[in-house]
Protein backbone atom coordinates (compact mmCIF):
# COMPACT_ATOMS: atom_id res chain seq x y z
CA UNK A 1 0.00 0.00 0.00
CA UNK A 2 2.81 2.42 0.94
CA UNK A 3 4.66 1.61 -2.28
CA UNK A 4 1.47 2.23 -4.28
CA UNK A 5 1.09 5.66 -2.64
CA UNK A 6 4.72 6.46 -3.47
CA UNK A 7 4.12 5.42 -7.08
CA UNK A 8 0.94 7.54 -7.19
CA UNK A 9 2.59 10.69 -5.81
CA UNK A 10 5.84 10.30 -7.74
CA UNK A 11 3.93 9.58 -10.95
CA UNK A 12 1.74 12.64 -10.53
CA UNK A 13 4.74 14.87 -9.80
CA UNK A 14 6.48 13.65 -12.95
CA UNK A 15 3.27 14.13 -14.96
CA UNK A 16 2.74 17.69 -13.73
CA UNK A 17 6.38 18.72 -14.22
CA UNK A 18 6.48 17.05 -17.63
CA UNK A 19 3.19 18.63 -18.76
CA UNK A 20 4.39 22.04 -17.60
CA UNK A 21 7.68 21.67 -19.49
CA UNK A 22 5.94 20.43 -22.62
CA UNK A 23 3.37 23.24 -22.49
CA UNK A 24 6.02 25.94 -21.92
CA UNK A 25 8.20 24.72 -24.75
CA UNK A 26 5.38 24.13 -27.22
CA UNK A 27 3.75 27.49 -26.44
CA UNK A 28 7.06 29.31 -26.96
CA UNK A 29 7.52 27.63 -30.35
CA UNK A 30 3.94 28.39 -31.41
CA UNK A 31 4.08 32.03 -30.34
CA UNK A 32 7.17 32.57 -32.48
CA UNK A 33 4.90 32.00 -35.46
CA UNK A 34 2.54 34.80 -34.33
CA UNK A 35 -0.37 32.53 -33.40
CA UNK A 36 -3.12 34.21 -31.35
CA UNK A 37 -3.77 33.51 -27.65
CA UNK A 38 -7.08 31.81 -28.43
CA UNK A 39 -5.63 29.45 -31.01
CA UNK A 40 -2.62 28.68 -28.79
CA UNK A 41 -5.03 27.89 -25.95
CA UNK A 42 -7.29 25.75 -28.14
CA UNK A 43 -4.45 23.73 -29.64
CA UNK A 44 -0.89 23.84 -28.29
CA UNK A 45 -1.62 24.59 -24.65
CA UNK A 46 -4.71 22.36 -24.65
CA UNK A 47 -2.70 19.47 -26.05
CA UNK A 48 0.13 20.04 -23.59
CA UNK A 49 -2.16 20.19 -20.57
CA UNK A 50 -4.15 17.18 -21.85
CA UNK A 51 -1.10 14.95 -22.12
CA UNK A 52 -1.50 13.69 -18.52
CA UNK A 53 -5.00 12.45 -19.38
CA UNK A 54 -3.70 10.99 -22.65
CA UNK A 55 -0.85 9.12 -20.95
CA UNK A 56 -2.96 7.87 -18.04
CA UNK A 57 -5.86 6.73 -20.25
CA UNK A 58 -3.65 5.10 -22.88
CA UNK A 59 -1.60 3.17 -20.33
CA UNK A 60 -4.76 2.23 -18.42
CA UNK A 61 -6.31 0.90 -21.63
CA UNK A 62 -3.20 -1.12 -22.47
CA UNK A 63 -3.18 -2.63 -18.97
CA UNK A 64 -6.92 -3.38 -19.04
CA UNK A 65 -7.93 -0.78 -16.43
CA UNK A 66 -10.69 0.59 -18.66
CA UNK A 67 -12.68 2.13 -15.81
CA UNK A 68 -9.69 4.31 -14.93
CA UNK A 69 -9.23 5.28 -18.58
CA UNK A 70 -12.85 6.43 -19.05
CA UNK A 71 -13.25 7.86 -15.54
CA UNK A 72 -10.10 9.95 -15.96
CA UNK A 73 -11.53 11.72 -19.02
CA UNK A 74 -15.09 12.18 -17.71
CA UNK A 75 -13.84 13.40 -14.33
CA UNK A 76 -11.24 15.70 -15.89
CA UNK A 77 -13.80 17.36 -18.16
CA UNK A 78 -16.17 17.94 -15.24
CA UNK A 79 -13.25 19.34 -13.23
CA UNK A 80 -12.20 21.57 -16.15
CA UNK A 81 -15.59 23.28 -16.43
CA UNK A 82 -16.81 23.41 -12.84
CA UNK A 83 -13.53 23.79 -10.93
CA UNK A 84 -11.16 25.48 -13.38
CA UNK A 85 -13.64 27.87 -15.01
CA UNK A 86 -15.12 28.53 -11.56
CA UNK A 87 -11.80 29.30 -9.85
CA UNK A 88 -10.47 31.25 -12.83
CA UNK A 89 -13.61 33.42 -12.91
CA UNK A 90 -13.18 34.10 -9.20
CA UNK A 91 -9.66 35.38 -9.95
CA UNK A 92 -10.85 37.50 -12.88
CA UNK A 93 -14.20 37.50 -14.73
CA UNK A 94 -13.75 35.65 -18.03
CA UNK A 95 -14.73 37.62 -21.12
CA UNK A 96 -15.52 35.19 -23.95
CA UNK A 97 -15.19 36.16 -27.60
CA UNK A 98 -18.37 35.97 -29.67
CA UNK A 99 -16.77 33.50 -32.09
CA UNK A 100 -15.96 31.19 -29.17
CA UNK A 101 -19.58 31.28 -28.00
CA UNK A 102 -20.87 30.36 -31.45
CA UNK A 103 -18.20 27.84 -32.50
CA UNK A 104 -15.93 26.35 -29.84
CA UNK A 105 -18.17 26.07 -26.75
CA UNK A 106 -20.95 24.35 -28.76
CA UNK A 107 -18.27 21.84 -29.80
CA UNK A 108 -17.67 21.11 -26.11
CA UNK A 109 -21.38 20.37 -25.74
CA UNK A 110 -21.38 18.21 -28.88
CA UNK A 111 -18.44 16.16 -27.59
CA UNK A 112 -20.28 15.58 -24.30
CA UNK A 113 -23.44 14.51 -26.14
CA UNK A 114 -21.46 12.13 -28.37
CA UNK A 115 -19.95 10.50 -25.28
CA UNK A 116 -23.39 10.31 -23.64
CA UNK A 117 -24.78 8.45 -26.67
CA UNK A 118 -21.79 6.11 -26.86
CA UNK A 119 -22.12 5.47 -23.14
CA UNK A 120 -25.64 4.17 -23.70
CA UNK A 121 -25.01 1.87 -26.66
CA UNK A 122 -25.90 -1.15 -24.53
CA UNK A 123 -29.25 0.38 -23.63
CA UNK A 124 -29.95 1.60 -27.16
CA UNK A 125 -29.05 -1.72 -28.76
CA UNK A 126 -30.78 -3.79 -26.08
CA UNK A 127 -27.53 -5.60 -25.44
CA UNK A 128 -25.10 -5.86 -22.56
CA UNK A 129 -22.81 -3.32 -20.94
CA UNK A 130 -21.91 -0.19 -22.86
CA UNK A 131 -18.38 0.22 -24.11
CA UNK A 132 -16.30 2.23 -26.51
CA UNK A 133 -15.31 -0.11 -29.31
CA UNK A 134 -12.39 0.36 -31.68
CA UNK A 135 -14.83 1.64 -34.30
CA UNK A 136 -16.13 4.18 -31.75
CA UNK A 137 -12.53 5.20 -31.11
CA UNK A 138 -11.92 5.78 -34.80
CA UNK A 139 -15.10 7.87 -35.04
CA UNK A 140 -13.90 10.03 -32.13
CA UNK A 141 -10.52 10.48 -33.85
CA UNK A 142 -12.31 11.62 -37.02
CA UNK A 143 -14.18 14.22 -34.94
CA UNK A 144 -10.82 15.33 -33.52
CA UNK A 145 -9.35 15.69 -37.00
CA UNK A 146 -12.31 17.81 -38.10
CA UNK A 147 -11.95 20.04 -35.02
CA UNK A 148 -8.23 20.59 -35.64
CA UNK A 149 -8.77 21.36 -39.34
CA UNK A 150 -11.56 23.80 -38.51
CA UNK A 151 -9.55 25.53 -35.78
CA UNK A 152 -6.53 26.16 -37.98
CA UNK A 153 -8.69 27.08 -40.96
CA UNK A 154 -10.51 29.77 -38.98
CA UNK A 155 -7.33 30.93 -37.21
CA UNK A 156 -6.20 32.60 -40.43
CA UNK A 157 -8.74 35.32 -39.71
CA UNK A 158 -7.63 35.77 -36.08
CA UNK A 159 -5.35 38.66 -35.29
CA UNK A 160 -2.11 37.56 -33.59
CA UNK A 161 -1.37 38.80 -30.08
CA UNK A 162 1.88 40.19 -28.82
CA UNK A 163 4.55 37.47 -28.84
CA UNK A 164 4.57 36.56 -25.16
CA UNK A 165 4.21 32.98 -23.97
CA UNK A 166 1.97 32.48 -20.96
CA UNK A 167 2.56 29.31 -19.00
CA UNK A 168 2.08 27.82 -15.58
CA UNK A 169 5.46 29.01 -14.37
CA UNK A 170 4.87 32.57 -15.57
CA UNK A 171 8.00 32.57 -17.78
CA UNK A 172 8.28 34.31 -21.10
CA UNK A 173 9.44 32.90 -24.41
CA UNK A 174 12.32 30.44 -24.56
CA UNK A 175 15.08 30.29 -27.13
CA UNK A 176 14.25 27.67 -29.82
CA UNK A 177 16.85 25.14 -28.60
CA UNK A 178 15.65 25.37 -25.02
CA UNK A 179 12.01 25.10 -26.10
CA UNK A 180 12.74 21.88 -28.03
CA UNK A 181 14.63 20.40 -25.07
CA UNK A 182 11.71 21.18 -22.76
CA UNK A 183 9.28 19.48 -25.15
CA UNK A 184 11.42 16.32 -25.35
CA UNK A 185 12.10 16.24 -21.60
CA UNK A 186 8.44 16.87 -20.82
CA UNK A 187 7.32 13.96 -22.99
CA UNK A 188 9.83 11.63 -21.31
CA UNK A 189 8.61 12.58 -17.83
CA UNK A 190 5.00 12.12 -18.92
CA UNK A 191 5.60 8.57 -20.11
CA UNK A 192 7.47 7.48 -16.96
CA UNK A 193 5.13 9.36 -14.62
CA UNK A 194 2.02 8.00 -16.32
CA UNK A 195 3.23 4.42 -15.96
CA UNK A 196 3.93 4.84 -12.23
CA UNK A 197 0.68 6.71 -11.61
CA UNK A 198 -1.45 3.99 -13.21
CA UNK A 199 0.40 1.32 -11.23
CA UNK A 200 -0.10 3.19 -7.95
CA UNK A 201 -3.74 4.12 -8.59
CA UNK A 202 -4.65 0.54 -9.54
CA UNK A 203 -2.90 -0.84 -6.47
CA UNK A 204 -4.68 1.56 -4.12
CA UNK A 205 -8.04 0.84 -5.74
CA UNK A 206 -7.54 -2.92 -5.29
CA UNK A 207 -6.40 -2.63 -1.66
CA UNK A 208 -9.19 -0.21 -0.65
CA UNK A 209 -11.94 -1.96 -2.60
CA UNK A 210 -12.58 1.19 -4.66
CA UNK A 211 -13.32 0.81 -8.35
CA UNK A 212 -10.89 2.09 -10.98
CA UNK A 213 -13.71 4.29 -12.27
CA UNK A 214 -14.04 6.20 -8.98
CA UNK A 215 -10.26 6.66 -8.81
CA UNK A 216 -10.41 7.99 -12.36
CA UNK A 217 -13.30 10.37 -11.62
CA UNK A 218 -11.60 11.85 -8.54
CA UNK A 219 -7.86 11.48 -7.85
CA UNK A 220 -6.74 10.90 -11.44
CA UNK A 221 -9.11 13.54 -12.85
CA UNK A 222 -8.17 16.30 -10.41
CA UNK A 223 -4.48 15.44 -10.49
CA UNK A 224 -4.19 15.26 -14.27
CA UNK A 225 -6.15 18.52 -14.62
CA UNK A 226 -3.75 20.53 -12.44
CA UNK A 227 -1.82 21.75 -15.53
CA UNK A 228 -5.05 23.20 -16.96
CA UNK A 229 -5.85 24.83 -13.60
CA UNK A 230 -2.39 26.39 -13.22
CA UNK A 231 -2.26 27.57 -16.83
CA UNK A 232 -5.75 29.11 -16.74
CA UNK A 233 -5.19 30.93 -13.44
CA UNK A 234 -1.85 32.38 -14.58
CA UNK A 235 -3.37 33.42 -17.92
CA UNK A 236 -6.33 35.07 -16.16
CA UNK A 237 -4.08 36.96 -13.74
CA UNK A 238 -2.13 38.32 -16.71
CA UNK A 239 -5.39 39.42 -18.35
CA UNK A 240 -5.20 36.77 -21.08
CA UNK A 241 -8.66 35.31 -20.49
CA UNK A 242 -8.85 34.15 -24.12
CA UNK A 243 -6.02 31.70 -23.45
CA UNK A 244 -7.59 30.68 -20.14
CA UNK A 245 -10.95 29.76 -21.65
CA UNK A 246 -9.35 28.41 -24.83
CA UNK A 247 -7.23 26.07 -22.72
CA UNK A 248 -10.30 24.57 -21.01
CA UNK A 249 -12.35 24.31 -24.21
CA UNK A 250 -9.52 22.74 -26.16
CA UNK A 251 -8.66 20.37 -23.33
CA UNK A 252 -12.24 19.09 -23.02
CA UNK A 253 -12.48 18.48 -26.76
CA UNK A 254 -9.03 16.84 -26.82
CA UNK A 255 -9.94 14.60 -23.88
CA UNK A 256 -13.02 13.10 -25.51
CA UNK A 257 -12.08 13.07 -29.18
CA UNK A 258 -8.32 12.41 -28.94
CA UNK A 259 -7.70 10.76 -25.55
CA UNK A 260 -10.71 8.45 -25.55
CA UNK A 261 -10.49 7.98 -29.31
CA UNK A 262 -6.86 6.87 -29.16
CA UNK A 263 -7.39 4.77 -26.01
CA UNK A 264 -10.44 2.95 -27.44
CA UNK A 265 -8.57 2.30 -30.68
CA UNK A 266 -5.76 0.67 -28.71
CA UNK A 267 -8.13 -1.35 -26.49
CA UNK A 268 -11.97 -1.33 -26.31
CA UNK A 269 -13.07 0.55 -23.18
CA UNK A 270 -15.89 -0.70 -20.96
CA UNK A 271 -17.64 2.12 -19.08
CA UNK A 272 -17.96 -0.06 -15.99
CA UNK A 273 -19.37 1.98 -13.11
CA UNK A 274 -19.25 5.21 -15.14
CA UNK A 275 -23.00 5.69 -15.48
CA UNK A 276 -25.52 8.15 -16.79
CA UNK A 277 -25.25 10.29 -13.67
CA UNK A 278 -21.62 11.08 -14.48
CA UNK A 279 -22.26 11.52 -18.21
CA UNK A 280 -25.33 13.71 -17.60
CA UNK A 281 -23.42 15.88 -15.14
CA UNK A 282 -20.72 16.37 -17.78
CA UNK A 283 -23.38 17.31 -20.34
CA UNK A 284 -25.09 19.64 -17.83
CA UNK A 285 -21.76 21.32 -17.11
CA UNK A 286 -21.31 21.99 -20.84
CA UNK A 287 -24.85 23.40 -21.10
CA UNK A 288 -24.28 25.63 -18.05
CA UNK A 289 -20.99 26.86 -19.52
CA UNK A 290 -22.78 27.87 -22.72
CA UNK A 291 -25.83 29.32 -20.95
CA UNK A 292 -23.87 31.50 -18.52
CA UNK A 293 -21.84 32.99 -21.35
CA UNK A 294 -24.89 33.79 -23.49
CA UNK A 295 -27.73 34.52 -21.12
CA UNK A 296 -26.40 35.92 -17.87
CA UNK A 297 -23.11 37.76 -18.17
CA UNK A 298 -23.21 38.99 -21.77
CA UNK A 299 -20.37 36.69 -22.86
CA UNK A 300 -18.72 37.03 -19.46
CA UNK A 301 -18.38 34.38 -16.74
CA UNK A 302 -18.74 36.56 -13.65
CA UNK A 303 -17.34 35.92 -10.17
CA UNK A 304 -20.82 34.94 -8.99
CA UNK A 305 -21.09 32.37 -11.78
CA UNK A 306 -17.58 31.19 -10.94
CA UNK A 307 -18.69 30.55 -7.35
CA UNK A 308 -21.70 28.60 -8.70
CA UNK A 309 -19.45 26.45 -10.88
CA UNK A 310 -17.13 25.69 -7.96
CA UNK A 311 -20.09 24.79 -5.75
CA UNK A 312 -21.36 22.40 -8.42
CA UNK A 313 -18.03 20.59 -8.39
CA UNK A 314 -18.00 20.29 -4.61
CA UNK A 315 -21.53 18.88 -4.76
CA UNK A 316 -20.51 16.31 -7.38
CA UNK A 317 -17.49 15.14 -5.38
CA UNK A 318 -19.69 14.90 -2.28
CA UNK A 319 -22.10 12.70 -4.26
CA UNK A 320 -19.24 10.44 -5.34
CA UNK A 321 -17.95 10.16 -1.79
CA UNK A 322 -21.36 9.22 -0.43
CA UNK A 323 -21.95 6.59 -3.12
CA UNK A 324 -18.41 5.19 -3.28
Amino acid sequence: MILDIVYLVAGMVLILVGANALTDGASAIARRFGISDLVVGLTVVAFGTSTPELVISLLSAVKGNTGLAVGNVVGSNIFNIFAIIGITALVRPIVIERSVMTREIPMVLISSLVLLVMGNTGLLDGGGASMLTRSNGLILLVFFGIFMWYTFATSKNAAPDEPVSVNASGKGQFKPAKAVLWVIGGLAMLVVGGDRFVAGASGIASMAGISDAVIGLTIAAAGSSLPELATSIVAARKGRTSMAVGNVIGSNIFNIFLVLGASATVHPLAFGTIGNVDLLILTAASVLFLACGWLVGKRTITRGEGALFALCYVSYITYLAINA
